[in-house]
């Protein structure tokens, strides 16, 4: 990895740079995925059937589409029983989190009789979208749909693209049994996108679709957006260790190579007030290359977005991790509490050497799906809220009105809505002509 003096050239240019992974600077896709969209909102399963033909390799029916219990079945029956008892624990531990999420309805009454309140209630229907090409995440079926279920969720629908023998990863069909997947269709891209967005003939309708995809799926969930809602627009993933002299070198490494076996387009950034540190870590990331499976993807993960930061002061080094705002941070300092209270930024931050990332990927229960390219200066990551929806309860009485009316009225007509004003006058007319 190449070793950096921090300053504030060097951080303009990481963060120009770490911006240009978004989704958003991929508009040569856009009309393709334009095209996908507008085909199956106006052909339904044909245009799903054909897409699926053609990136996917295998001729689905209406038949075919939908995974079967049949095939579930076989699913666990081709999964080791230690697997499939670790995603029971790890879904245990995602459900026990986001239990404690939920809020309740609430009313507040006043001696006036004016009543304000706000209804919560679930969603009715909400999709995930589970990726199925270079690799498949189990652990992401489980964090999608936990919450959606502990939200009350009446009905979840999964998409995942299918092999072109027609089958599913067996460990994705397992999380989706064990999180409590209602339907489970083979489908994938931007069709599965806009399927789940606009209903067809086989694909239902869903209020809300979350997961995520490569870019041709986070641009149809752009463009579906308003049509139905979305979690976010995912970028690629990344980490950022933040680092004193008493941190361990070998575990710095190891995290930041956790993060960049994603894709070539993760971004793996150590930020150090220690140059025997920086020195270090570089050392240990070597040695690990020669043993990870994923070597060839990391390498350029590492040539494109990885960085080790070296900052003059830890104050510096804060301020740059908030600038960055990771999905993923870890911090790797003799206090990491006292360093964490300066955090402002960042989708998730495990605190000390016992708190590697991938145990938020995989287990220890708070969401993995998680805000990226610089989103969580204002995102959170995935939970029971975004399953919700809040409805608001007004009621007056006359009293409560009557104290009210003219500085309503005065609001109304201030802004030239006359038939505002009137709307409320018009319950006080009799008093006004007396």
């Amino acid at each position: 990895m190449r070793i950096v003096r921090l300053t504030e050239d060097t951080r303009k240019d990481i963060l120009d740079r770490l911006l240009k992974r978004s989704p958003n600077n991929y508009s040569e896709y856009e009309t393709v995925v334009a095209d996908i969209i507008t085909d199956v909102r106006t052909n339904g399963d044909q245009a799903v059937f054909a897409c699926t033909k053609k990136f996917d390799k295998w001729d689905v029916t209406a038949e075919t589409i939908r995974v079967t219990a049949a095939e579930i079945e076989e699913a666990f029956a081709a999964i080791e029983e230690e697997f499939v008892m670790v995603m029971n624990r790890a879904a245990a531990n995602i459900k026990a989190f986001h239990e404690k999420q939920l809020r309740n309805s609430w009313i507040d009454t006043r001696p006036d009789g004016s009543l304000l309140g706000q209804r919560i209630l679930p969603l009715a229907t909400s999709g995930v979208y589970v990726p199925g090409g270079k690799a498949a995440y189990p652990s992401s079926v489980l964090m999608n749909v936990i919450p959606a279920r502990v939200a009350g969720v009446k009905k979840i629908v999964m998409t995942t693209p299918a092999s072109a023998d027609g089958k599913v990863n067996p460990g994705t069909l397992v999380a989706a049994k064990i999180a409590g997947v209602d339907e489970i269709y083979k489908v994938g891209g931007a069709q599965a996108i806009a399927a789940m967005a606009f209903g067809t003939q086989s694909i239902p309708k869903v209020d809300k679709i979350t997961g995520p995809g490569n870019i041709f799926v986070a641009l149809a969930k752009k463009a579906c957006f308003g049509y139905v809602s979305i979690d976010s627009i995912a970028g690629p993933s990344e980490i950022l260790v933040l680092a004193d002299e008493t941190a361990n070198p070998r575990y710095a490494a190891a995290d930041l190579l956790s993060q960049a076996e994603h894709d070539e387009l993760a971004s793996a950034i150590l930020i150090t007030t220690d140059e025997k540190l920086a020195a270090a870590v570089n050392e240990q990331i070597e040695c690990f290359l020669q043993t990870l499976s994923r070597k060839e993807i990391i390498q350029k993960s590492l040539d494109n977005y990885g960085y080790i930061l070296v900052a003059a002061s830890m104050e510096d080094a804060i301020e740059t991790a908030n600038a960055i705002a990771s999905e993923h941070m870890e911090i790797l300092t003799k206090d990491p509490y006292a360093v964490m209270t300066k955090i402002e930024n960042a989708g998730a931050i495990f605190l000390g050497d016992y708190s590697s990332e991938p145990l938020g990927d995989y287990y220890a229960g708070p969401n993995h799906i998680l805000p990226t390219n610089g989103t969580a200066k204002f995102f959170s990551p995935l939970n029971v809220d975004d399953f919700m929806k809040k409805t608001s309860l007004i009621s007056y009485s006359r009293e409560a009105l009557a104290k009210a009316h003219k500085d309503i009225e005065l609001f109304a007509t201030r802004e030239g809505l006359t038939a505002h004003a009137n709307s409320v006058s018009v319950r006080f007319e009799e008093e006004e002509n007396n």
